[in-house]
């Protein structure tokens, strides 16, 4: 179907959208109920119906997306000549019932390393509408008996193993990205961090360990040419601050409920959904 393929096109590549639906007929219409089109801010992909009704629906669709909406809304159009019409008359009759679903940028989050911590937090994550990338550079952490219960996953998991150099992912990872680095090596944790302020189109960034760790990770970067305003976009400890214990489960629900609160203003996604 054109109409879901469109759908997936505009997930893949990180574009909102509106779903329209034409949910009920009274009288004739150009196309039965069920009849479905996806609409971006440039282009159109299937029709519930063309004429002043289609384009009434694409108008509406659009200035949402302008809007940034997230909710659905319903639309009334009367198909009939007598009826006021903004697009030409269309005199088929009848009157349609269309529904607006906006199809929003979703959140993506990358998680470095998928050692106890990083498979817990992956199991909660990939209950949630989201990209989820899931890096790490032993294979071993990334077979398919270590990701049990990912297989009916709500998220779109990626999966990247990446033996060597895996900062390289961070090129890679689509603008606004939230980054959780949480590797089994400090050498590698220090190396994305590095990585993730040398990038610019990330998220948040996150690192997992004591102070200690993170008082020789800043001398570090520091010395590596980062300015202290770029230094401190690293949030370490992560989750939440009054949230303890040190259970891997416990710190993957922290983890998450903070990732849930970016989530509710992400700048990254506000500025998505209103291009």
């Amino acid at each position: 179907m054109e109409w879901l393929k469109a759908v997936q096109r505009l997930r893949e590549r990180r574009v909102p959208g509106v779903l329209v639906t034409l949910t009920s007929v009274r009288g004739h219409s150009p196309r039965e109920a069920g009849a479905k089109m996806v609409v971006s801010a440039d282009r159109t992909w299937a029709t519930v119906g063309g004429g002043n009704l289609e384009a009434v629906a694409i108008e509406r669709a659009r200035a949402m997306l302008t809007d940034g909406l997230a909710t659905p809304e319903s639309l009334k159009v009367s198909l009939s000549d007598k009826a006021p019409y903004q697009h030409g008359v269309q005199c088929c009759g009848g009157e349609v019932e269309l529904l607006l679903e906006p199809l929003p940028v979703v959140p993506s989050v990358a998680v470095f390393g998928m050692g106890h911590v990083g498979v817990e937090l992956a199991r909660i994550l990939a209950r949630h509408d989201l990209e989820l990338h899931l890096v790490d550079s032993r294979a071993a952490q990334l077979e398919p008996d270590q990701l049990r219960g990912l297989e009916d996953a709500v998220a779109g998991v990626h999966v990247h193993q990446v033996p060597v150099l895996p900062e390289l992912v961070i090129g890679e990872l689509p603008a606004g990205t939230h980054v959780l680095i949480m590797t089994h090596d400090h050498a590698e944790d220090a190396a994305l961090c590095d990585a993730a302020l040398r990038a610019g189109h990330l998220g948040s960034i996150g690192l997992i360990g004591s102070s200690a760790k993170w008082s020789r990770f800043r001398a570090k970067l520091a010395e590596e040419g980062h300015a202290p305003e770029a230094i401190a976009r690293i949030t370490t400890p992560i989750g939440l601050p009054d949230l303890g214990g040190k259970e891997p489960a416990t710190i993957a629900v922290s983890v998450a409920a903070r990732l849930l609160q970016l989530f509710a203003g992400d700048p990254a996604r506000t500025e998505q959904q209103s291009r």
